[in-house]
């Protein structure tokens, strides 16, 4: 649902081994009827064919689940759009930033949160390159917990060839993606650079304010990280993560090229509210927040 790069690719993948639709955008959806869904890069090469229109199908009103890769700014829509189609029904959120879960459980008690760090570029209608790879997906029961329709699904994904393990904790890998995504994304959309350009140190001098930050506002929230510091996290960001994401060009600045929306206020434009929330100053997100708001306006 609301199948863009990351949609459509997924569902490609997984029409090897399941039956799925992918709701998209009238020209994708004719793209794929028409010649297939074209895919390159890491993930490896080839045309899919599947299922796809703008949307549901009364044959796909009784799916096993219901993954929404919409940008986050069209989460509310989407539930709204399909509220009688997922309420009671297992909805996956594979998107960007804190609050899709949140949004998605006002419609159906059964929300599977979901995390990937994979780039997605687009090369025309219907047509994706998969560009990098940072760490598997990561599925749970949202805001906890681990069940036996997740590790189905988890199952489903290794075995259409990705990468995907299951945890009890989502809202940490969550929080984890929004610090790579908080550290790198609107800092790359603003310079026009892939994220390897970053390291120079003057970018990594805002990079590492945004990061700690992020970290004060997330021990705040209650949500325990894998590092146990920010500066722990930035070594790990330089020497692993980054490496792996070098190439990748920011979600950010393909919306800004497109003239569209950006996910801003779902990352640093997040951290910035609950920063607010409690109290505590976040200068560099609140900042970065506003650069990349007046950017959407040109």
């Amino acid at each position: 649902m609301g199948a863009g790069a990351v949609g459509l690719t997924i569902a490609a993948k997984l029409s090897r081994v399941a039956d799925v639709h992918a709701v998209a955008r009238k020209r994708h959806a004719d793209a794929v009827k028409q010649q297939g869904f074209r895919m390159t890069g890491i993930w490896g090469e080839g045309t899919y064919r599947f299922s796809c229109s703008e949307e549901i199908p009364a044959a796909w009103q009784d799916a096993d689940y219901y993954i929404i890769t919409a940008k986050s700014t069209e989460t509310e829509a989407i539930c709204r759009q399909f509220a009688e189609t997922i309420r009671g029904r297992e909805v996956v959120s594979l998107q960007n930033g804190i609050g899709n879960e949140e949004i998605i459980a006002r419609f159906t008690d059964r929300v599977i949160g979901a995390m990937i760090i994979t780039g997605f570029e687009w090369q025309g209608d219907a047509a994706v390159h998969v560009s990098v790879e940072a760490a598997p997906m990561k599925l749970g029961r949202f805001p906890s917990g681990t069940d036996e329709a997740v590790e189905r699904l988890a199952a489903l994904m290794r075995d259409a060839g990705i990468r995907a393990e299951t945890t009890p904790n989502i809202k940490t890998d969550i929080w984890s993606k929004t610090l790579y995504n908080c550290a790198l994304n609107p800092l790359g959309a603003l310079m026009s650079v892939p994220y390897g350009a970053l390291t120079d140190p003057h970018a990594w001098t805002v990079v590492t304010a945004i990061v700690r930050e992020a970290y004060i506002v997330s021990e705040a929230e209650g949500i325990p990280l894998p590092w146990k510091t920010a500066d722990a996290y930035l070594d790990y960001l330089r020497e692993d993560q980054l490496p792996a994401t070098a190439a990748h060009h920011s979600s950010m600045l393909q919306d800004i090229n497109r003239k569209r929306k950006t996910e801003i206020d779902f990352m640093n434009g997040a951290v910035a509210t609950l920063a607010e929330k409690h109290g505590i100053a976040a200068p560099y997100n609140t900042c970065i927040t506003e650069l990349i708001r007046f950017r959407e306006r040109l």
